[in-house]
């Protein structure tokens, strides 16, 4: 009897701990994170952004169906992920959909396509047996009428499946936090794209734009006023965050000049894509295949130069280049490319872990010039530069179509020291232009220095170029419709936007570095009996033993 009421108390003790953790833990929230890189720890940029999070947050995710362990382990990954968002605010709702369990596959597949979520044909391969299935590697999150699509498989040039699914991992915090942020808050920066220079026509900026427009206000902002009332055009340019001067062609005005001279001194960020050459690869699909590449003046050379940079008139050709897509003859009616690797258009890695630049994948510059980093108080960091195997020409130089027939020389683009800056961001507390200078226009908020801002400069205006369809329709930034490649020129354009507009540090999520362990595939098929042995026999052995000794040890203490 003694022993029944000793073991009651035990009882009612245990309950009565265990309903006491339960009240305490109601008021205190941890969860611990063991994995070695903590990939489960969400950021404070990320916890902020949730926070604001007052109604349901819906995220349909659409990685869901038959398709590779590689893509397992992705939906695998975005699943735990969502589920640490959701520990911390409830109103993020998520669901796993299968696009293709139900409805017409065709037809699905194109209001999907509309929607710009491309999907991805896999090859699935069981111990030699192979089948094709659809993957859909996208999310998309909606709050009250918002909402926006979450990449969540990062395109990788030549990565094989599961490098591209490491890399996503990496990127998957930031995918979402982004998303979250877009639908979930209110519109606040203004971006003014200058117009007035001969700057690229809206279509072929437009999926820039697009984005951009996603979670920033954005607006034309021409120059032609400077010339009728100077001073109201700086009151009405001051009015906005970031100013983008995409590609101008025409020279500015001393007066156009102190415009965003004091834009910039006043605090405003700036992203300058910047061509010191003229020469388009459009003006080589003539009759002779080539024209003549001349230096550009834009007039900004000294407005630089006092930034502590300077853009050089010359051309850089690389080794590492992307490939153009040239016709070499008809096969019936049908025209014929082939493809060869075109030494103006260098195909860039990122090199540094700047949050702009980290895991990012190659991008496709063309006709670009070289930059020199001059000495300053001004902090700069060299974002993007030409592979080692790559070396300035002078201009003016006819370029032409020719040479793709051309072998180079290797040790002629080795006896360089490449390393090329081709894309420079600058941060600190600007001089301007015209200190100790007379100024071209009288104002009376003219500063000589100014507040702490950034800007970017990247000397090729085409990489924020898109290319056009048969129908004169903008796609996607990035995409050449020409070799079918997609390069990371879009993703590498919003992260300058978002770098230099960001308040809240979301960018820097980017850095996180996650170590993710993969099976290797070809190892398992070749020990496949003892793979399962390890993996499903063992824990079951263990487990029996486990059990055995249990009940052995139990009828032990009982049948005395």
């Amino acid at each position: 009897m003694e022993t029944k009421k000793a073991h009651f108390k035990k009882l009612l003790v245990t309950i009565a701990i265990l309903v006491a953790i339960n009240f305490i833990g109601h008021f205190f929230f941890k969860r611990l994170d063991l994995t070695g890189d903590q990939r489960y720890t969400l950021s404070e940029t990320s916890l902020n952004i949730i926070k604001e999070v007052k109604e349901p947050l819906y995220v349909d995710v659409f990685l869901e169906g038959n398709f590779p362990g590689e893509f397992r382990k992705l939906q695998t990954e975005t699943r735990q992920l969502l589920e640490e968002f959701k520990a911390y605010n409830s109103n993020i709702v998520f669901d796993f959909v299968n696009p293709l369990e139900e409805g017409n596959e065709a037809e699905t597949m194109q209001q999907f396509l509309d929607r710009g979520l491309t999907p991805l044909n896999v090859t699935v391969d069981d111990k030699g047996k192979q089948t094709q299935e659809v993957v859909f590697p996208w999310a998309v999150v909606t709050y009250g009428n918002k909402s926006t699509k979450v990449p969540l498989l990062k395109n990788m040039m030549g990565a094989s499946t599961a490098e591209k699914v490491v890399s996503s991992v990496q990127h998957l915090e930031y995918a979402f936090a982004n998303g979250f942020n877009t639908v979930s808050k209110a519109k606040e920066k203004k971006v003014a794209i200058i117009k007035g220079n001969g700057e690229m026509h809206e279509l072929q900026i437009a999926d820039f734009l697009k984005s951009v427009r996603e979670n920033y206000y954005i607006g034309p902002f021409t120059l032609d006023s400077v010339a009728k009332s100077p001073q109201n055009t700086i009151k009405e340019l001051k009015k906005y965050d970031l100013a983008i001067i995409a590609k101008p062609t025409e020279s500015f005005s001393d007066e156009e000049k102190q415009v965003l001279d004091q834009f910039i001194i006043h605090g405003g960020k700036t992203l300058w894509l910047i061509d010191q050459v003229a020469m388009e690869m459009d003006s080589l699909y003539t009759e002779t295949g080539s024209n003549l590449a001349y230096p550009r003046d834009l007039g900004l050379n000294d407005m630089f130069f006092k930034y502590g940079i300077r853009i050089k008139p010359d051309l850089i050709k690389d080794l590492q280049a992307s490939p153009i897509a040239l016709a070499t003859g008809k096969q019936g009616t049908a025209t014929q490319y082939t493809q060869f690797p075109w030494l103006y258009s260098p195909a860039v890695y990122a090199e540094t872990k700047h949050p702009i630049v980290s895991n990012l994948d190659v991008l496709k510059f063309e006709f670009t010039n070289p930059i020199e980093v001059l000495k300053n108080d001004i902090k700069k960091t060299i974002l993007l530069q030409s592979s080692k195997y790559s070396k300035a020409v002078g201009t003016p130089i006819e370029v032409s179509l020719d040479m793709v027939g051309q072998q180079p020389d290797p040790a002629e683009f080795a006896q360089n020291q490449g390393g090329i800056p081709l894309a420079v961001l600058l941060e600190g507390n600007f001089h301007s232009m015209y200190e100790n200078r007379v100024l071209p226009f009288d104002d009376s908020t003219f500063s000589p220095k100014g507040k702490n801002t950034k800007m970017i400069v990247i000397s090729d205006g085409d990489v924020v170029k898109n290319q056009l369809d048969k129908d004169f329709q903008p796609l996607e930034l990035g995409f050449d419709k020409w070799t079918n490649k997609m390069y990371a020129n879009k993703e590498f354009m919003m992260n300058c936007v978002n770098y230099l507009l960001d308040d809240n540090g979301l960018i820097n999520i980017r850095n996180k570095e996650v170590d993710l362990p993969l099976l290797d595939k070809e190892k398992v098929y070749e020990n496949y009996t003892s793979s399962q042995i390890i993996t499903v026999g063992l824990p079951i052995v263990i487990l029996s033993l486990f059990g055995i000794a249990f009940t052995f040890m139990r009828k032990r203490k009982y049948s005395k």
